[in-house]
């Protein structure tokens, strides 16, 4: 039997209650401060990052962070969805793909929902601020939703 830290369930589930409400970026608009503009940073097919490539590692993060609101898809049908007001971003939208630039992807991505005037409920990845190409990456598997 694996041991944990004292508490470590709680905190886990914790994180997971936080994340599932966390997903949503809809229309929901919010005054906040502006990020510093993100450069768009084309995806290295083979980039490694640690053995993993950026696209694997975007491909994982995709699947444990963003399919439980915006689903396997990105349809924002994700687990859960149903529950979130506003209801997550469907990503798969080809006007939404057309409104929106690379960087503002890439933005929403590290800074979350507010920092571009959207829902707060779309959590940041201040984790990949240092991993500009894993976050290109990411913007390129959301611009693929919509094929």
């Amino acid at each position: 039997m694996p041991l944990r830290p004292p508490g470590s369930s709680r905190i886990a589930t914790a994180v997971l209650v936080a994340v599932a409400l966390a997903c949503s970026s809809e229309e929901t608009a919010v005054d906040a401060p502006s990020p510093p503009a993100a450069a768009a940073v084309p995806a290295p097919a083979a980039a490694a990052t640690g053995g993993v490539s950026a696209a694997a590692e975007a491909t994982q993060i995709f699947a444990q962070r963003c399919v439980t609101c915006h689903g396997a898809a990105g349809a924002g049908d994700g687990p859960a969805s149903a529950g979130l007001t506003p209801r997550p971003r469907n990503l798969q939208d080809p006007e939404w793909q057309k409104a929106v630039s690379d960087e503002h992807i890439e933005q929403i991505i590290q800074y979350g929902g507010a920092a571009v005037g959207r829902s707060p409920m779309m959590p940041g990845n201040p984790d990949l601020m240092s991993k500009p190409e894993v976050v290109a990456a990411l913007r390129q598997h959301v611009r693929e939703l919509a094929k």
